[in-house]
């Protein structure tokens, strides 16, 4: 007699949602099943996070109906999908920075007769999530608000952990995260996968997924594409059912040799308290210098000096030849210097998310708009129009929310935003962090095309291939120094990945290293 088919563990039928004449899913069919990673994939827009908030119970569906373990259910609230063991790690984090460690884990803990939490209790619990996903080093008690980026990512896989799913679903949770950290979320997925939770896993970061996943599916326009084996297609089968089109080269070629360019910004012996130490570097007119090295060496630290953020920054920075001494990102921006800085964080350092696009692409350059106290909105509203084409945001109506758009479409106006300010020097922290390969490619092809244009680029990422396949030149801070420069075609994954383990170089040779660099480039 044959064994019934178990159901699956999570099943979507017909689903769509619509928002108001925009259709986010449409007609989705799909399922997942227990002790596996189900990996969802497309470009931003594509309907991946409106399929996760429908399955956590953020947002309802338009049509059809999901069932849990082959059982209807409806989801009204979040709390609803948690207490059903549906817990969502989204990409825009949860975590309340007012509140501890602790006290954001514990939230969802039972309080006493009184009505009050416990607080040994809620500290205890965090330190056993904690210690789970290997960030026994963080204080329970201290502020979320003081946690790098990093950091409170790992506190919201702990904070998830702490309500025992038994569907988890992570939405780039490792695109803020140290090499480290993502070994160990490897590892802790391993761990859930053998007690048989079920995970959707979505990520833009091919390596991951095939490292991860055991079954694909592809999301494009809102609707389910394809649902796959893992080893079934091709890394370039994949992308072109996320996009619809052939990829083509990933990154825009680089220009031929030439004479170096004229220096538009040095930085001799930069320091910041114990976080930047002697860094000196120069930055050609039109060139695109890269930032590496593991997560935490200084390179953030390096651009906050730069745009005038930090205080009591030692050392000199000249601009055009001339020494000069940013104090605040107002002065940093201003005319006389062009300096703009696209932000680690978009949803709490680059965008004010309640107020409308055409806001925020106009925020940081109204000086330029206005005579007196007197905004020319006409004059304004041609430039708005001007960078959504060139940028090529997509968008309902410019009086939407920004918090409306798409992640990719997000920090699109995040860079749109600063190229209103009419840089000379644009400055990138880890830009294409949780964004699709789509726009990933019209971010490359843009930086290319402002640094032909004698935009000078400075640009940190930790994708070591946004290293190789987009700048001239890298410097790599290891220790919150410059530890070497690489050119041309010693830009190499090996390369920089010695020069990040401090396996070689040294501040001395990276100054030597430099000046060689810019005299072969003559």
């Amino acid at each position: 007699m044959t064994e019934p088919v178990s159901p699956p563990l999570l099943e979507l039928r017909a689903v769509s949602k619509h928002y108001g004449g925009v259709t986010a899913l449409s007609g989705v069919d799909f399922a997942c099943e227990a002790g596996n990673v189900h990996a969802i994939l497309g470009e931003n827009g594509a309907g991946k996070s409106t399929l996760i908030k429908i399955i956590g119970g953020v947002v309802k569906p338009s049509a059809g109906e999901l069932l849990l373990h082959g059982k209807p259910v409806r989801f009204d609230h979040p709390i609803e999908a948690n207490a059903a063991g549906i817990v969502c790690v989204f990409q825009e984090l949860s975590l309340m920075p007012t509140l501890t460690v602790a006290e954001n884990i514990g939230i969802s803990m039972p309080t006493n007769r009184l009505g009050l939490f416990d607080r040994k209790a809620q500290v205890r619990r965090a330190e056993e999530l904690l210690a789970r996903v290997g960030c026994e080093g963080v204080n329970p008690n201290a502020w979320v608000s003081d946690l790098p980026l990093s950091r409170r990512q790992m506190v919201e896989i702990a904070k998830a952990l702490g309500k025992d799913p038994r569907l988890l679903i992570l939405d780039e949770a490792t695109s803020a995260l140290t090499s480290s950290d993502v070994k160990k979320v490897y590892d802790l997925l391993a761990e859930l996968k053998a007690q048989g939770v079920g995970m959707l896993y979505i990520s833009h970061r091919m390596h991951e997924i095939k490292e991860l996943a055991g079954v694909l599916s592809v999301f494009r326009n809102g609707r389910h594409i394809e649902t796959f084996a893992k080893g079934q297609r091709s890394d370039d089968q994949i992308v072109e059912l996320m996009i619809g089109r052939d990829m083509g080269h990933v990154f825009p070629p680089k220009p031929a040799a030439r004479s170096a360019p004229a220096t538009l910004l040095e930085v001799s012996d930069l320091s910041w308290e114990q976080q930047l130490e002697s860094v000196s570097f120069k930055l050609g007119k039109g060139e695109i210098l890269g930032i590496g090295g593991l997560d935490g060496q200084g390179q953030r630290e390096l651009l906050l000096s730069l745009f005038g953020v930090l205080k009591d920054v030692r050392g000199e920075i000249k601009i055009d030849g001339k020494p000069v001494k940013l104090t605040s990102p107002r002065q940093a921006k201003d005319r006389a210097h062009g300096i703009a800085l696209v932000p680690e964080d978009r949803k709490t350092e680059g965008l004010v998310l309640p107020m409308a696009i055409a806001a925020n692409l106009s925020l940081a350059s109204l000086d330029r708009f206005t005579r007196g106290a007197v905004v020319d909105r006409r004059r304004e509203a041609g430039r708005i129009d001007e960078m959504v084409r060139r940028i090529q945001i997509k968008i309902g109506s410019l009086d939407n929310p920004v918090s409306s758009l798409s992640g990719g479409n997000q920090q699109k106006v995040v860079l749109a935003k600063w190229l209103m300010t009419e840089p000379r020097l644009l400055m990138l922290n880890d830009p294409t962090r949780g964004i699709d390969v789509g726009t990933k490619q019209e971010i490359y092809q843009l930086l290319r095309e402002l640094a032909d244009a004698g935009t000078s680029i400075l640009f940190y990422t930790t994708d070591y291939d946004e290293l190789i396949g987009c700048c001239d030149r890298v410097l790599v801070l290891y220790q919150n120094r410059v530890q070497g420069e690489l050119v041309g075609p010693d830009i190499t994954e090996k390369n920089l990945l010695d020069l990040a383990l401090g396996l070689r170089g040294g501040p001395e040779r990276a100054t030597r290293e430099s000046e060689h660099a810019r005299s072969e480039a003559r």
